[in-house]
């Protein structure tokens, strides 16, 4: 028996993992509901199903469509057939779309009409800096960050991916994405959202393919303790008492890393973390209207156009977690009117604030990142805040489940 305490994406990616080899699972969540941070849930106040958070895939992310895949909902992302992104700039009003071509040789950039408006071939040299960085180094270290194509593509493309103010951000972490992404050509970072939501694309199918196989999850039941001996886990404490790890089990702690550091003696693990705020509005979109918008110069910072609502997300969003929600609201929406030529009155909104929404990708808090095996051989660390060697994304809290998987498998 494989016991896999957390149903975030991370502990549910460790489960399929491991069902899908025969393995016997239980999956042990404190919250009511499977998911964690990429859940979603029906909104009282809007009547409508809503994400936590508008997640971005993209194509060459390969263990979340190998995830996918396995639970049979990789129709579930959709997206563009060509990997195209628009911006518009609030502060002049202009307005452009980057038009990358499929393959590595990137050709797009000769064509001014398919790179980012007001910059040269020799601007996009600047990102070869940041596939090789070294360790430990800040991207304002590596490179300047400065001119039309950081201001347009790089600043917003890596705040979005760290969450992290980019400039004081790891350089290393900011070159694993370049390389999964920008340098691997256009069908490597084709944008993907979940469709018609993150639980029916990646959470409830995978409840599904356990339970179908065996494998049981309990809900309400957080993890109080784990108990050592030797060399191994042999208990798991909740409300309801004492679980016994027998001899041959193992455990995968799928936690936050402040939860799995009070359960782990001596766990070093990030400790500064970085918020996401989030902005719901209940307006369906005209047609023909661009599915994701890069803004420059707003508060927002990407508006996503869904069948049936607008919504925002603004990364790196300390500033923005104590503000009046409808203050928010109110600049929100002021931004997706002016982008999209909507009229300016408010519609019905919801505002969600994830105050820990991620680990700061700084230099010092990638270097505390643990990785999946531990002292004990059968207990692994699953969860985006584990060394990846990504940021903390989807395709990062996929990829740890898949290796806690294969460290006690």
């Amino acid at each position: 028996m494989i016991h896999i305490v957390g149903a975030g994406l991370a502990g549910l990616s460790a489960a399929v993992t491991l069902a899908a080899k025969g393995a016997s699972v239980t999956v042990i969540e404190a919250s009511a509901q499977a998911g964690g941070r990429c859940r979603s849930y029906l909104d009282p106040v809007l009547e409508m199903t809503l994400d936590n958070g508008n997640h971005l895939v993209l194509s060459g992310n390969h263990a979340t469509f190998d995830y996918l895949r396995t639970i049979g909902t990789e129709d579930r992302l959709v997206g563009p057939d060509e990997a195209t992104l628009d911006f518009h700039d609030l502060r002049n009003g202009e307005a452009w779309t980057i038009h990358p071509n499929p393959s590595a040789l990137a050709w797009w950039l000769l064509s001014p009409k398919r790179r980012v408006k007001g910059t040269k071939v020799i601007d996009y040299l600047a990102l070869a800096t940041l596939l090789a960085p070294g360790s430990g180094k800040r991207i304002d270290e590596v490179m300047r960050c400065e001119g039309v194509l950081w201001d347009r593509l790089l600043e917003p493309f890596l705040l979005s991916a760290l969450n992290t103010e980019a400039r004081s951000a790891s350089a290393a972490l900011a070159g694993a994405v370049i390389r999964e992404s920008l340098a691997r050509g256009g069908d490597a970072y084709r944008p993907r959202v979940a469709h018609p939501t993150l639980s029916a694309a990646f959470i409830d199918p995978a409840l599904a393919f356990l339970a179908a196989r065996g494998g049981s999850v309990k809900f309400g039941a957080p993890v109080k303790a784990l108990g050592f001996e030797g060399d191994r886990v042999n208990a798991l404490v909740t409300a309801e008492g004492e679980t016994p790890i027998a001899a041959g089990d193992a455990v995968v702690l799928a936690t936050p890393p402040w939860i799995s550091q009070d359960l782990v003696p001596g766990l070093i693990a990030p400790d500064a973390f970085n918020a996401i705020v989030n902005g719901h509005f209940r307006f369906t979109p005209p047609s023909g209207l661009a599915p994701i918008v890069g803004v420059i110069g707003g508060t927002a910072q990407w508006i996503f156009a869904f069948p049936d609502r607008l919504s925002v997300t603004v990364s790196g969003a300390d500033d923005l977690a104590d503000q009046n929600r409808e203050d928010l609201a109110r600049r929100f929406w002021a931004d997706i009117a002016a982008v999209h030529g909507l009229p300016a009155e408010l519609p019905p909104w919801r505002i969600v604030k994830e105050r820990r929404a991620t680990f700061a990708a700084t230099p010092a808090q990638n270097a505390k990142r643990p990785g999946s095996a531990t002292r004990w051989r059968n207990l692994a660390l699953a969860g985006d805040w584990t060394a990846t060697g990504l940021p903390a994304t989807i395709e990062g809290a996929i990829r740890s489940g898949r290796t806690a998987a294969a460290a006690i498998g």
